[in-house]
């Protein structure tokens, strides 16, 4: 009996993909990039995860670079892959047609945000979806909800920094930037089910980026338990959002009672339960880990170069002046913060906060004189281009003033938000919690660094180390 259940167990965990690779190896043509497949279904995947965890990913990336060049093959979280880098390389991944490569990602990723996000759609879908979100995260509308960002954070700062001699930056920033999803994307106001939302999340999100065998002792198996969880509360505030909508409440009041409001012909919901609870759990993925990685290193770069610092907070304050005590920043107020958006693009390019990411191909694909077999993944490093001399001179010097003209950055270079098509619709909406944050921040706290290791490791997002603990000195408040 236990035979009978072990089997299909083992077969579709190991021989499936072990059969999958066999066959990849036994038909790969002539032509397929440089490189191995290493062990079956593992492949390199233990050895990138530890160099990320060990602030090593760069330089493991690098040394394949120099030893196979700028396309070779490997296997990655159980699937044969191609990791490609450069410019080239990026105008191909966010440029090729959807018909021939599409947005998949791993299956560990998919299994735990679902099959019917962003990510994963392609053709009509996904333009449909992302029409859907942008209604809500275009500027437009965003510039309506800067007031209620904006308690969000004053409230933050009375809670966790005022009244505090030390507290640690990434904890409080994760905290920060998920209330203000709570707020503005689910209506969910501070309480128990916030409290349960960040708790299942939190433990969604430690698994996305791991070998994909659900068994009892893995991280993945603990995501995906969580990930059922997060779906369930979506699914009934859905249903909660669907009643008030029926009652006569706004439909832009948060992001899910916009997307319930969309409708197609014959006054047919346009947008299904399942994408919208997908869609938004990927929106929590992106906006809670995005922004809280920028904020959390700008207030170390901050701390660690004291002209950036005087010249963000003499903008801040020059911004503070023109408004009223208790009034809220306006749209234009954050239209003047062109330095210290300045300091942030250059937050993104040296620390960017994804590593990477995935396509799936759709049929045979041609690159660079190699063939790369349709259903293989294709991988794709942030950092390769962020970091390359000949693009960004004195790549490793930190300088803001790269920004001051973005269109003299060459297209497909800098790309901590995706390119082309594909560009991340939630940029905007990193970008006003970003601003709003660092003016209160700066406005309201100097800090010291209490640990001046400038290391970080990734998980799959980069951490620095113990968190940035940092000394706060609150300033005088007029």
């Amino acid at each position: 009996m236990i035979m009978i259940i072990i089997f299909p167990l083992l077969f579709s965990l190991f021989l499936l993909p072990l059969l999958f690779l066999l066959i990849a190896r036994r038909k790969a043509p002539e032509r397929l990039p440089p490189g191995s497949l290493g062990i079956p279904f593992i492949g390199q995947s233990f050895s990138l995860l530890w160099a990320m965890r060990a602030n090593t990913a760069e330089k493991w990336m690098a040394d394949r670079a120099r030893k196979y060049g700028p396309v070779s093959k490997l296997s990655l979280f159980g699937k044969p892959t191609v990791f490609i880098y450069g410019q080239a390389a990026n105008r191909f991944v966010f440029s090729t047609d959807s018909s021939k490569m599409s947005n998949q990602q791993t299956d560990s990723v998919r299994m735990i945000l679902g099959d019917r996000c962003l990510l994963e759609l392609v053709g009509e879908d996904h333009q449909r979806i992302r029409s859907a979100l942008a209604s809500f995260l275009k500027p437009d509308s965003l510039k309506n909800y800067v007031g209620k960002m904006e308690e969000e954070v004053r409230m933050h700062l009375q809670m966790h920094w005022h009244g505090q001699t030390n507290v640690t930056v990434m904890p409080l920033m994760k905290k920060l930037t998920f209330n203000i999803i709570c707020s503005l994307l689910f209506g969910v106001e501070r309480g128990a089910r916030r409290d349960m939302f960040v708790l299942y999340f939190q433990e969604m999100i430690d698994g996305m980026w791991s070998i994909p065998v659900d068994l009892p002792f893995t991280r993945f198996n603990r995501s995906l338990k969580a990930s059922v969880k997060v779906q369930k509360m979506l699914k009934d505030l859905i249903y909660e959002k669907r009643a008030q909508l029926a009652s006569g409440a706004p439909s832009h009041q948060d992001l899910i009672t916009c997307l319930l409001s969309i409708r197609g012909e014959g006054d047919q919901q346009l947008v299904s339960d399942d994408e919208i609870i997908h869609n938004v759990m990927l929106i929590m993925v992106a906006g809670h880990d995005t922004s809280s990685v920028l904020i959390t290193f700008m207030v170390r770069v901050l701390a660690n170069d004291p002209d950036i610092y005087a010249a963000v907070l003499r903008e801040q304050e020059e911004i503070k002046k023109s408004v009223s005590t208790g009034d809220f920043l306006t749209w234009e107020d954050l239209g003047k913060m062109k330095y210290t958006w300045r300091v942030a693009m250059e937050t993104l390019r040296a620390f960017p906060p994804l590593f990477g990411g995935f396509r799936k191909t759709l049929e045979d694909i041609e690159y660079q004189g190699y063939l790369i077999p349709k259903g293989w993944q294709i991988f794709w490093v942030t950092g390769m281009t962020h970091m390359d001399d000949s693009i960004f001179p004195e790549a490793s010097k930190f300088d803001p003033a790269r920004f001051e003209n973005p269109a003299s950055v060459p297209p497909y270079c800098y790309i901590p938000f995706g390119g082309g098509a594909r560009i991340c619709p939630g940029y905007e909406f990193a970008k006003i919690e970003t601003l709003v944050t660092i003016h209160y921040l700066v406005t309201r706290f100097t800090w010291k660094l209490c640990c001046n290791d400038n290391c970080f490791r990734r998980d799959p997002m980069p951490v620095p180390t113990r968190g940035l603990p940092i000394q706060i000195f609150p300033k005088k408040l007029l």
